[in-house]
């Protein structure tokens, strides 16, 4: 049986759990522990970067798939970063995993937290890009940095995460064109789009935890790699700073002249330091 490496071609399956049928695609060698993929805001799983993906499918099992509500996952899209880990509990455990290895980047580093707080048996290693902590200063403004950014998108007929994830400089432009261009190299089975009333929910969930009590980081005791660009936008950067100043051992890198979705233009850098950071 051919193992599948390249998640353009990972098919699309389904597990219920808790009365949801979530949709999710794996690829990569089977076996021991696997590498779950927690995506971010208004994203189904047409949206992970194959060169991100695909590098780390290359030796370990990998898993994404979609929050309920989301894309092809049914039921309603959760209001609160809490009820999204309990999703994500549900969804892991309905695979019959009791380890899992955890990459995820901004929203999904946000629903990675939640979960590592309430189960922190079920994560071996956590991978955190893009995110900050609960109660992190200006989280709260994501959702208007976010509509505004989609309506200069639409104005320009471009996809708003070439304004959202990256910075308006010619390098920068550059990278977000290719990033939306790589997104499209899955053909055929894609996702279901994401709906409007779902990022509403979602931006509800993620100003919720930008004005909750400060968590208790120190309990996370996980080896955690977290990583940023250095001009983020839509979560500030200091957030990644103050992530790894909390976490107790992690491991910080912050690519210069990028903004929140500085893993995607750097990851001809980036994803080796994710498999090396991954590797049993």
């Amino acid at each position: 049986m051919n193992v599948i490496t390249a998640y353009k071609d990972a098919p699309t399956q389904t597990v219920d759990a808790k009365g949801v049928t979530y949709a999710y695609r794996e690829l990569g060698p089977k076996g021991g522990i696997p590498v779950v993929f927690f995506v971010h805001l208004a994203a189904n799983l047409d949206n992970w970067d194959p060169r991100i993906v695909d590098p780390i499918a290359q030796t370990r099992h990998v898993i994404a798939f979609d929050q309920r509500g989301v894309g092809a996952s049914t039921g309603k899209v959760p209001d609160s970063v809490e009820a999204m880990a309990d999703d994500a509990y549900a969804f892991v455990t309905a695979l019959g995993f009791d380890t899992i290895d955890v990459f995820s980047f901004s929203l999904g580093g946000m629903v990675a937290q939640a979960l590592a707080m309430k189960h922190p048996e079920l994560i071996r290693k956590l991978v955190l890009t893009g995110t900050g902590p609960a109660g992190g200063a200006g989280i709260d403004k994501i959702a208007g940095v976010t509509y505004y950014d989609i309506l200069r998108a639409t104005l320009t007929r471009s996809d708003p995460k070439e304004f959202l994830f990256f910075n308006r400089d010619a390098a920068g432009k550059r990278a977000a064109r290719a990033f939306v261009q790589r997104l499209e190299e899955r053909t055929v089975s894609r996702d279901k789009p994401f709906a409007l009333p779902g990022l509403q929910t979602q931006l509800k969930a993620i100003k919720k935890w930008g004005r909750s009590a400060p968590a208790d980081l120190s309990k996370i005791t996980q080896p955690t790699l977290i990583a940023n660009g250095d001009n983020d936008r839509m979560v500030p950067s200091v957030l990644s700073e103050d992530l790894h100043r909390r976490i107790k051992g992690s491991e910080l890198v912050i690519y210069p002249d990028s903004g929140h979705g500085g893993i995607f233009q750097f990851h001809d850098k980036f994803a080796p330091v994710a498999v090396e950071f991954l590797s049993l």
